[in-house]
């Protein structure tokens, strides 16, 4: 059975049982901030399990099936082996306020041992164990033991194993039962019964959920027995080459298409590194790289047509570029320095973009001492002090509050607005600064903007501004706020309560102020500069008269 059968399988038998099929969301999460990039299937339906929305009004039902894209760094040094990747795609059914524990097992173990014939011998099972805060999930062990499994096919399992969430510091989660084959976690299905708040505390859900995942490679294993998923169809007819090389290049073409591009902070750091360590490879081309991206794009086109072959070879190239100039710069400074320490690490991946792996690599004796916590901890370092640097500012990057530096303020926001529009909802801002004199503002995008894009968005903001629309201020919870539509730099750290700016109906942010009362004030909006700041970052230089 192939894996694009097994997809079409896993979507079918729930769908048989009334579960409404979603697409995919974005590898880059775009209303939260707990994590960089999308981790579970679950994480786009954060909001139904909160009640912040209601799965009637958008789905019908409350109950979905989908495959997820996901991303996760953990197991990062142990790509390569016969089970982990960073990029792998997850299979996943949910419940909100429908069914539970019972549906949810009985289902899973009928789908393994009933469509996909695998034998229950292969398989064992694990539920919570119990601990001060949580009790054992005996109900779970009671619906195993009455679907034939021994007691010495469940294992119980502490919270390290067997209590999944919230990503990030916040959110549902609950007690997990997994389901293993062949010795490998397969399948883990999660009870959401409590929220966790920042402080850790634990409270129950007013209803409580099924959230399911299951990684398609691991399954793909099992079901075309083979020993490790890189032997199995979704690997093995794309290229015989480095399993690292691999599993890279196939993450690097779903991030960029997912709008990531390589850059030292964020999402960006992670496509970065994992590019780098490629074409640090010695024994690598240009060549073999860009066959197998092209040769990744079309294994998965079908089923990701967001997959832009194009779009992916294009960064490619320009961070090969890059990478070859930072390796020659680099290893100049390397030769200045006598040894190699987190500090001095740090600098050369701040100024030349060499990430640890590769500095490791060429450095040689030079860091012998030099080692992943050291270099996270001065990472972290320089994030604190960044923040610290802005913390002198205005909110909304003002620099000051007079009545024309809050006039750039508001047709910063409108500005947003018809740049989403225009070029995409992708589009999110990446920093502003303004002062009474001009409104210059940094915002993602891969590609220069045309003369033809730049007075599109210039018409669009004077239009609105002649429509004089009003600017309202209403405070709400940072879930309200996201369920309402409202955008916002999610990587910044908001407070429960938050102030949403809505301007007519044409935007809506996350923002501390202050705004003018209505558009008509703002006079005419005019363009004057767009330029790159930084790769796969654009900046935007206008004026009011």
């Amino acid at each position: 059975m192939t894996a694009n059968e097994l997809r079409n399988k896993f979507l079918e038998f729930f769908e048989k049982r009334g579960h409404k099929i979603v697409p995919s969301s974005s590898l880059v999460p775009d209303d939260d901030s707990s994590v960089l990039l999308t981790t579970a299937g679950m994480q786009q339906f954060k909001p139904y399990y909160t009640g912040a929305k209601d799965p009637i009004k958008d789905f019908g039902v409350r109950r979905t099936v989908s495959i997820q894209k996901s991303f996760r760094t953990s197991d990062i040094n142990s790509v390569g082996d016969e089970s982990h990747l960073t990029f792998f795609e997850m299979l996943g059914n949910f419940s909100f306020g429908d069914y539970f524990k019972e549906n949810a097992i009985e289902w899973a173990w009928e789908f393994i041992t009933k469509e996909l014939k695998i034998s229950p011998e292969r398989c064992y099972v694990s539920i919570f164990a119990g601990d001060t805060d949580v009790p054992e999930d005996k109900e779970s062990f009671n619906i195993w033991k009455s679907l034939g499994l021994s007691d010495y096919k469940i294992k119980k399992c502490g919270r390290e194993d067997n209590f999944w969430g919230p990503t990030g510091n916040e959110g549902p989660c609950g007690p997990t039962t997994e389901i293993y084959i062949d010795g490998v976690e397969v399948w883990n299905l999660v009870f959401n019964e409590y929220y966790q708040h920042p402080d850790k505390t634990l409270t129950p859900l007013k209803q409580k959920g099924v959230d399911t995942g299951m990684g398609l490679e691991r399954l793909a294993k099992a079901v075309q027995n083979v020993s490790t998923i890189f032997e199995t169809d979704l690997f093995k007819s794309l290229v015989e080459t480095s399993r690292i090389m691999l599993d890279h290049c196939r993450a690097t073409s779903f991030l960029i298409s997912d709008g990531v591009t390589p850059s030292n902070k964020e999402q960006g750091y992670i496509l970065r590194r994992l590019m780098r360590r490629v074409m640090a490879m010695k024994e690598v081309e240009s060549a073999d790289i860009e066959n197998l991206l092209k040769r990744v794009v079309k294994e998965y086109k079908n089923f990701y047509p967001e997959l832009n072959e194009d779009l992916i070879l294009s960064v490619f190239n320009e961070e090969n570029s890059k990478f070859k100039k930072a390796i020659q710069q680099g290893l100049r400074e390397l030769d200045k320095l006598e040894k190699l320490d987190a500090v001095s690490t740090f600098k050369l991946f701040e100024s030349y973009g060499l990430t640890f792996d590769i500095i490791k690599d060429i450095a040689g004796a030079k860091a012998a001492n030099l080692n992943q916590a050291d270099f996270d901890a001065e990472f972290k370092k320089h994030q604190e002090l960044s923040r610290t640097a802005s913390a002198g500012m205005f909110k909304g990057g003002l620099a000051d509050a007079s009545e024309t530096t809050i006039k750039y303020h508001t047709a910063a926001h409108l500005m947003l607005a018809a740049l989403r529009q225009i070029l995409g909802e992708q589009i999110s801002q990446k920093g502003s600064n303004i002062t009474p004199e001009r409104l210059r503002f940094d915002f993602s995008c891969n590609q220069k903007m045309t003369p033809e894009e730049i007075k599109q968005v210039e018409d669009m903001v004077n239009e609105k501004i002649k429509e004089d629309l009003p600017v309202k201020m209403e405070e709400m919870s940072l879930e309200e706020a996201r369920a309402a539509g409202a955008t916002g730099v999610f990587e910044s750290k908001y407070g429960e309560r938050v102030k949403v700016y809505s301007i007519g109906s044409f935007s809506r942010e996350i923002c501390g102020g202050p705004h003018v009362e209505h558009t008509g004030v703002l006079g005419k909006f005019k363009i004057v500069k767009e330029e790159s700041s930084s790769a796969g970052i654009r900046r935007i230089k206008a004026l009011l008269e």
